[in-house]
């Protein structure tokens, strides 16, 4: 495994482990999946990831809860990082639900508490205020954002008053945005941009075609898995399996080799299964070539998918099977 280089109190680990599924329905894994989270964890921790992702709203803590008790004694040992919902994220709001999900998770601290999405109305300043005292308690140790563009991010961390020291987003090699603007800032400010959907919920693993979409309710309302999306993505995924191949991997092992390839990016995808842990930690010790890097940077901009309000139509014939 390998570990971003930067000044905390404990390594984070660029492959991580994303724990939305635990507890929750909609992925489609089916009651016995909540059994397999132990053992997830458990060989996460063997294969040296220390960095555990899971938040408040997923599962209503039921995430929390299943993360806590597979880590067992090893919490004090990983990077636990949970996430406020930010309904009403006033101070005295926040350091509540810090004190909740902390009690969910087991632990004395929360090495990382992010604000899941920015608020529309509640400003940061009061957000942070809430944040700084739990800092201030030891209740939380570091700070961090999700969903923040820029702009937001920076105003945050001036509203603390202390690094925000990462924003959690949407990246992988179809959803570059961050590439514009938040990982050079990260790369230059000593800050870590946190990959969640690092394989487009699994467009990028090659698993499906227009002949086998995805079960779950999760995925059935992604646009990318429209059946003509999934025909689009047909030479993306043949670029991948090319690079794996030279590499012995899987394309979702190339797929995180992308996003990890940038030194202040790490990635949290889930995990189905032991077996894909494993092949999802491996990704991290994947050097790709500048000829590979190129490649996948020319094959993922040639991907044109149909998103935004021009896909809904088509989402609503796919569903009704149509």
């Amino acid at each position: 495994m390998r570990y971003v280089q930067l000044d905390t109190p404990k390594p984070i680990s660029k492959i991580g482990l994303g724990t939305w599924q635990f507890g929750s329905k909609e992925w489609g894994y089916g009651p016995e999946y909540e059994r397999r989270a132990a053992e997830i964890v458990r060989r996460a921790l063997d294969l040296g990831v220390t960095l555990f992702d899971t938040a408040e709203l997923y599962g209503f803590g039921r995430s929390e809860r299943i993360l806590g008790a597979a880590l067992g004694d090893d919490r004090g040992k990983v990077v636990v990082a949970s996430k406020i919902f930010p309904l009403l994220p006033v101070a005295p709001v926040v350091q509540q639900r810090a004190v909740a999900s902390a009690a969910r998770l087991g632990v004395d601290g929360i090495d990382l508490y992010q604000v899941h999405q920015a608020n529309p109305v509640v400003a940061d300043t009061t957000t942070m205020r809430g944040m700084r005292s739990l800092q201030d308690v030891g209740l939380v140790g570091e700070v961090g954002v999700s969903n923040y563009g820029l702009r937001r991010w920076r105003f945050a961390e001036a509203a603390l008053g202390r690094r925000v020291l990462s924003n959690q987003v949407r990246y992988s090699m179809i959803d570059r945005g961050p590439e514009e603007d938040l990982i050079p800032y990260a790369e230059q400010a000593g800050r870590i941009v946190i990959a969640y959907s690092p394989l487009a919920q699994g467009f990028l693993s090659g698993r499906y075609d227009a002949t086998n979409p995805p079960a779950g309710a999760v995925r059935r309302a992604n646009p990318y898995f429209l059946p003509e999306n999934l025909e689009r993505g047909t030479a993306l995924i043949a670029t991948l399996r090319e690079v794996a191949d030279a590499h012995d991997a899987t394309p979702s092992q190339i797929a995180l080799a992308y996003v990890l390839r940038h030194p202040n990016v790490v990635a949290i995808p889930g995990a189905s299964g032991v077996e894909q842990m494993e092949r999802n930690a491996a990704a991290a010790e994947i050097d790709l070539t500048d000829d590979e890097y190129a490649a996948l940077v020319a094959a993922a901009h040639a991907f044109r998918p149909v998103t935004g309000l021009a896909a809904v139509p088509r989402m609503v014939r796919a569903r009704l099977g149509g």
